[in-house]
């Protein structure tokens, strides 16, 4: 790694971090150490390390603000990139909404609603980042990004650039084309959104977010939504029918506000976590022979 940490400064790189916990980056709080934990400060950068990572045939990730992450306790090998602050530009052009991959998705729903431009608004209740929002086609209210996306600009993993359209996209329910066929990172991210009525769109924004912190266990480090909705139900409707809310392995938790939530109620571990995720799997399969998937990405190593 000695020869990727120089290259990666001769390239301009000033933060390149060895052995970083990740548990520092992500919002379960838990997580092993990454070999190379890499912040490019603007796409040049970006593009470069990737480059560089290409080819050495180094494996790599990105994270951007660590929600719906669960991080195994072994840590990542090789490289993952960190957008920031180089990532997190804003341009309004009429109806045209353009957000850097690494702009808060919470951030962008508040702003474009400010401005009288409906379509965002669900966005107001998820975490993370544009870039992450985009790659899982994150979705709350009966909406998601694939209906308001216009196109995205993706770091192809050979350190080539795509700007891919919305149909390009292959978004289906909380997945794209980048979690099935084409491995990059998006750097930026263009809305199609409408005009409203202002204080109406704000009312909207705001019941969202009320609905947030009265709804979801925000006191606590976790990641969002740890499952998907199977067809015609609610994760957390069957978890709670199944009486697990509270249950408990270590410091991983089910919360008592919401069973589709696990809380880390300080020393949890990524190994609790999964153990209880696990638990929850298999005890909704006995109980009502659905079988739950996780929405959250388990990356990592034990």
């Amino acid at each position: 790694m000695e020869q990727i940490i120089q290259e990666m400064k001769n390239i301009g790189i000033q933060d390149v971090r060895v052995n970083e916990p990740l548990s520092r980056h992500t919002t379960w709080k838990v997580g092993g150490p990454a070999d190379l934990l890499i912040y490019p400060r603007n796409k040049e950068e970006l593009e470069q390390a990737m480059q560089v990572v290409y080819r050495h045939q180094i494996p790599w990730r990105v994270i951007g603000r660590g929600s719906n992450l669960l991080v195994r306790d072994g840590g990542i090998r090789g490289v993952v990139f960190k957008l920031d602050e180089g990532f997190n530009e804003l341009k309004v052009d009429g109806t045209r909404v353009t957000a850097g991959g690494g702009y808060s998705t919470i951030l962008l729903a508040t702003m474009t609603s400010r401005q009288g431009l409906t379509g965002l608004e669900f966005a107001a209740g998820i975490p993370g980042n544009v870039g992450g929002a985009v790659y899982m086609n994150a979705g709350a209210h009966g909406s998601e990004i694939s209906k308001v996306l216009h196109s995205a600009t993706v770091l192809l993993e050979t350190g080539e650039w795509v700007t891919l359209s919305n149909e390009e996209m292959e978004f289906r329910y909380r997945t794209s084309v980048l979690q099935t066929k084409l491995k990059g990172i998006v750097t930026e991210a263009s809305f199609t959104l409408e005009y409203g009525e202002r204080d109406e769109i704000m009312s909207r924004l705001t019941s969202y977010k009320d609905r947030r912190r009265k709804t979801q266990p925000l006191q606590y480090p976790c990641a969002g939504s740890v499952f998907r909705n199977p067809p015609g139900d609610y994760a957390g409707r069957l978890i709670q029918e199944a009486g697990l809310k509270g249950f408990r392995i270590g410091d991983a938790e089910v919360s008592t506000t919401h069973a589709n939530f696990i809380i880390n109620r300080g020393n949890a571990t990524a190994k609790n976590v999964l153990q209880l995720i696990e638990h929850i799997i298999q005890t909704i399969e006995e109980k009502y022979n659905i079988r739950l998937e996780p929405e959250v990405q388990v990356v990592g190593e034990e």
